[in-house]
């Protein structure tokens, strides 16, 4: 949150905030110890609110508690922010519907609140996510058709997703794959049903979800709804349930560095709860990935663009320097480098970058290997038209995508685990196998006929 969201707590400041009286009913059984009814609860609204939404909070209360209980215990309740004004949208809107309590009245809600409604009370912090990875670039990596020939398209649902088996290609089987795997993290293309509402599994989607109103993003993946708490998207676990597993392992990589130790040691006394712009060091001893990222500290402003203070691109291929949509490469490391030194003498600091600068320039020589080995394979017409089907394509494949993104993430944030064991000592053993591939094939002018390479690749 950023100095919108201050501004519109000021603004509500002036309301009047609605009294929530909860209703408990107990059981009166004679010889028996009265214990509460949850399923009893009532809330009455009092005073503070447009009849509109204290009609829905109250109905809510009875059929969704949960989500209520939530949101009466975050910051949205305290600046009188409620259901009616994130989920009610035009008549006229792609998304419009209305539940039970609404049918003849003249509001229409959607279940699903996009990156638009937000953008209303948070703009600066939208139009910083939007220039960001966690936005289309990070969708485009599921659902572009011309991404790297196709190939992932084909692996989601040829492959995995069984058409290959003869499982209707773009049937819910076909898709499972892609809906409860990729689309949860980088986000869906929502598709709606005749009422109005999400179907085929589209919703809810990952941080990069395209929305029926052309919005983009789920501002809800890290500000958990319907507490949206400030506390927990600050913490490494906000981040865990897409930055993790083999081939992008950064939680387990933070978890293993010295910054992660401290945070598991002592983390529970820390101030998680800092008004927004205003958590510094004191407040914590030592980084989680909001701080590095995204929160102000020092001199540096609040960002919600997660790629303002990266030098490498360590997610492709090749790594390069960042550039265009992927953010401005030599700004980012001086962004970065403002962030150290608020903890770090700039000795440190210098020592790090030449470590990760170092990595970066011995993965590009095994990655520009592996690219010659291809080219040269490819001239002489042998390589398999499926990558997938093809041993040496398999293997590059995992060079990047998994050992080499390890290898690079690991020195990035001092993982030396994944650095090495889990990083360059496969990085060079993927390699050795193909340059074996390659050199057999050349050799014999023939592609093997069964695919040597395991079926897990490198783990």
């Amino acid at each position: 949150m950023g100095m919108n969201y201050i501004k519109s707590g000021l603004l509500c400041t002036g309301l009047v905030l609605g009294v929530v009286t909860l209703g408990v009913g107990f059981a009166q059984d004679e010889g028996t110890v009265a214990m509460p009814n949850l399923a009893a609860k009532d809330v009455v609204i009092k005073r503070g609110m447009s009849e509109e939404a204290a009609k829905c909070i109250e109905c809510h209360a009875k059929k969704t508690p949960g989500i209520v209980e939530d949101w009466k215990n975050g910051k949205m309740a305290h600046a009188s922010i409620t259901c009616y004004d994130c989920h009610t949208v035009d008549a006229t809107s792609p998304m419009a519907s209305q539940c039970s309590g609404l049918k003849g009245t003249k509001t229409f809600i959607s279940p699903m609140v996009s990156g638009k409604t937000c953008a209303r009370c948070h703009p600066t912090e939208y139009d910083e996510f939007l220039k960001s990875g966690h936005a289309d670039l990070s969708r485009a990596a599921v659902y572009d058709e011309k991404k790297a020939g196709g190939k992932l398209v084909k692996l989601q649902l040829h492959y995995e997703g069984a058409a290959a088996l003869g499982v209707a290609a773009g049937s819910g089987v076909n898709t499972a794959s892609r809906t409860s795997g990729c689309a949860v993290c980088h986000g869906s293309v929502v598709e709606l049903g005749p009422d109005n509402k999400p179907v085929n599994s589209t919703w809810p989607g990952g941080v990069g979800t395209l929305y029926p109103d052309g919005s983009v993003g789920t501002c809800t993946v890290c500000h958990t709804r319907h507490k949206f708490s400030v506390a927990e998207a600050r913490k490494p676990e906000a981040c865990a349930s897409c930055h993790l597993g083999p081939d992008h392992p950064d939680i387990e990589i933070y978890t293993e560095s010295k910054h992660g130790q401290i945070f598991l040691t002592r983390g529970e006394e820390w101030n998680w709860d800092a008004a927004p712009g205003t958590w510094q060091p004191g407040d914590y001893e030592a980084p989680t990935c909001a701080v590095c990222h995204m929160s102000g500290i020092g001199e540096l402003k609040t960002t919600h663009n997660v790629n303002d203070r990266l030098k490498w691109d360590l997610m492709h291929k090749r790594s390069e320097l960042r550039s265009g949509a992927r953010g401005d490469g030599e700004k980012g490391a001086k962004l970065m480098r403002q962030v150290c030194i608020n903890c770090h003498a700039s000795s440190l600091i210098d020592n790090n970058e030449q470590t990760l600068d170092n990595a970066v320039a011995l993965y590009n020589v095994y990655w520009d290997g592996a690219v010659k080995m291809k080219k040269e394979l490819a001239a002489a017409g042998l390589l398999a038209k499926d990558p997938w089907q093809d041993g040496f394509q398999e293997l590059m494949y995992y060079l990047w995508h998994h050992t080499g993104r390890r290898a690079r993430q690991g020195a990035a944030m001092n993982g030396p685990d994944y650095a090495h064991w889990h990083g360059f000592f496969q990085v060079f053993q993927v390699y050795s196998d193909m340059k074996a591939i390659h050199d057999k094939r050349l050799e014999t002018g023939k592609i093997e006929e069964l695919s040597p390479v395991m079926s897990t690749g490198p783990i």
